[in-house]
């Protein structure tokens, strides 16, 4: 029953950290157009549970991504400075909705891997009752 329990557990640790993906991607989408804004990320890592022996997946820090901001000339601008220049933020929208693609499909398929382990464990109790 352990390998069940595991397989929960590594499902769901996947989740949430496409969760999280998805949720600063959405940051990331909304804030494009934000003067100084820098793309945030989050690292993944594999950890392994010393209790249940259950690989898992482990966010680390949410990052800012420190590549150049880019430069937008309108002098009409509040924060446009003496030459009519301003720093935009370092988010392309086209990488932001791959990211967000990548990590629903990600997150589906640790949905279905969740949803066929909790079947097999059922199905394996119906048995067991017989």
């Amino acid at each position: 029953m352990s390998d069940f329990s595991n397989a929960l557990s590594t499902s769901a640790s996947g989740l949430r950290a496409q969760a999280l993906r998805l949720r600063l991607t959405s940051e990331n989408i909304a804030n494009t157009d934000t003067p100084g804004y820098h793309r945030k990320t989050v690292p993944f890592d594999t950890k392994v549970d010393p209790r249940t022996g259950a690989a898992l997946v482990e966010t680390g820090r949410v990052n800012l991504d420190r590549s150049e901001l880019e430069q937008i000339h309108d002098p009409a601008h509040p924060m446009a400075d003496e030459n009519g220049n301003y720093d935009g933020s370092n988010v392309d929208i086209i990488i932001e909705i791959a990211d967000a693609r990548e990590a629903q499909r990600s997150y589906e398929a640790n949905l279905k891997m969740f949803d066929q382990a909790r079947q097999m464990s059922s199905g394996l109790m119906d048995l067991l009752r017989r």
